[in-house]
C-alpha cells in the first residue's frame, strides 16, 4: 500500500501517538455506505466464478460489473495524500464508490451533483424505497456463504524454505506491497493452496490475474539493521508471487 495507507516501518513517528476513533459507526449515514458497499459486493460479477457459486442471472438487478474490496482499496489509494488524511473513513468509501459508479456509467456526474444538492437542501427527504426482495436475498446469501479470491490450483514458482528477495516494482496508483519490505531478503514459510486473483489490475505493479501467494519470514535485522530491538522477533508477510524474485541479491528489480 502507498505511504499514507501503511506507515509501518517508518522512522521518526514515535512522537506522534495514535489517536483513533473506536466506534464502528459515528453517523447514521455511515451505516448506509457500508450497506451499499456490501450490496455491491453481493451482486458483483466476480461471484459468477466464485467457489460457492451464485446464480446472478436470477437476480433482477442492473448492477453487472465487478466490485470487491480491491476496488475499494484502489479508489482510496488513488486519492491525493492530503485529501486522504482530510476525510473521515466512510467519506473515503463514499468517494470511491461514487467515482466507480460514475466511471462505470451507472449515473452521470451531473446526476450525482444534482442529487447531492437536493439532499443538502432537504436533508430529511425520504430516500427511494423499492421492493427488491430477490436482491436482498442474494446479498444475504452472499453474507452467509461469502466468497474467496481463490481461482484454480496453485502454480508456485517457490517452495517452502526458498530464499526470496522482495522486488521493487514501479509505483502505481495502488499496491499491496509494504514499502519497508522492498529489496529485503526473506524465506518462504508457507505456500497457500491454490492461486488467488486480486480482481483489480495494478499495471506495472503486477497484480490482477490469479497467482500463488506466500507467507515469507523476515528477520528483524534484515529489515531494521542496527535499530532492531533485542527482543524483536521475525516478521511474517503474506505476499503475491509477482512481488518476489529468487536468490540472495539485493537487486529488487531482478
Amino acid at each position: 500500500m502507498k505511504l499514507q495507507h501503511g506507515l509501518g516501518g517508518l522512522e521518526g513517528l514515535e512522537g506522534f501517538p495514535l489517536d483513533y476513533e473506536k466506534r464502528v459507526f459515528v453517523e447514521d449515514w455511515e451505516k448506509r455506505i457500508f450497506g451499499i458497499h456490501t450490496a455491491m459486493m453481493g451482486l458483483s460479477a466476480s461471484l459468477r466464478d466464485s467457489v460457492p457459486g451464485y446464480d446472478l442471472d436470477a437476480v433482477p438487478t442492473t448492477f453487472r460489473t465487478t466490485w470487491t474490496w480491491a476496488h475499494l482499496r484502489a479508489g482510496a489509494e488513488a486519492m491525493h495524500p492530503f485529501e486522504y488524511f482530510k476525510f473521515r473513513y466512510y467519506e473515503k468509501w463514499l468517494g470511491g464508490i461514487s467515482a466507480y459508479l460514475v466511471e462505470q456509467g451507472y449515473l452521470t456526474q451531473e446526476e450525482l451533483d444534482a442529487a447531492t444538492e437536493r439532499f443538502r437542501e432537504q436533508p430529511q427527504a425520504q430516500l427511494p424505497d423499492r421492493d427488491a426482495e430477490a436482491v436482498d436475498e442474494q446479498v444475504l446469501d452472499y453474507l452467509r456463504r461469502g466468497d474467496t479470491p481463490r481461482r484454480g490450483p496453485a502454480t508456485p514458482a517457490f517452495a517452502v524454505g526458498d530464499e526470496v528477495v522482495v522486488r521493487n516494482p514501479p509505483a502505481t496508483e495502488h499496491t499491496r506491497l509494504p514499502g519497508y519490505l522492498r529489496g529485503h531478503r526473506g524465506r518462504v514459510e508457507r505456500v497457500f493452496e491454490g492461486n488467488y486473483s486480486y480482481f483489480v489490475s495494478t499495471g506495472g505493479d503486477g497484480l490482477g490475474e490469479p497467482m500463488s501467494v506466500y507467507i515469507v519470514r523476515f528477520e528483524p535485522e534484515e529489515l531494521w539493521g542496527e535499530e532492531t530491538e533485542r527482543a524483536a522477533g521475525p516478521l511474517y508477510a503474506e505476499l503475491y508471487e509477482t512481488y518476489l524474485s529468487a536468490g540472495s541479491t539485493r537487486d529488487g528489480n531482478r
